[in-house]
């Protein structure tokens, strides 16, 4: 009887483990991008949206119909985006990091 507590322990730890791992691989697995925006920009545009402006989301075609169509544009935004959202100057976010931002918003808000 105490064997089959002790399997039965075993397997109940080894099916926790096993989504655990999973979740940490899929964390892992999470690009740059994501990753910077998530941490410099999330809090303003949750889901590409926008709680300053609601109409100026950072969706295809809100973006595209205010003349934001290839990653330079997003960046030049970030660089000079005017009232209402904070400067990200080149000291504060490397042009690489940047970068990085917008094929992210490219990619992920279609």
């Amino acid at each position: 009887m105490k064997r089959m507590a002790k399997i039965a322990a075993l397997a109940v730890c080894a099916s926790l483990a096993i989504p655990a791992a999973a979740l940490y691989g899929a964390e892992k697995s999470e690009s740059k991008g994501a990753e910077l925006f998530r941490q410099h920009c999330s809090a303003c545009h949750p889901d590409g949206g926008n709680i300053i402006k609601p109409a100026l989301t950072l969706h295809k075609k809100e973006r595209e119909a205010q003349g934001f169509k290839t990653a330079k544009d997003i960046v030049g935004k970030m660089r000079n985006p005017g009232p209402g959202m904070t400067r990200f100057d080149a000291k504060t976010m490397p042009d690489k990091d940047a970068m990085e931002i917008a094929e992210y918003i490219l990619k992920t808000y279609k």
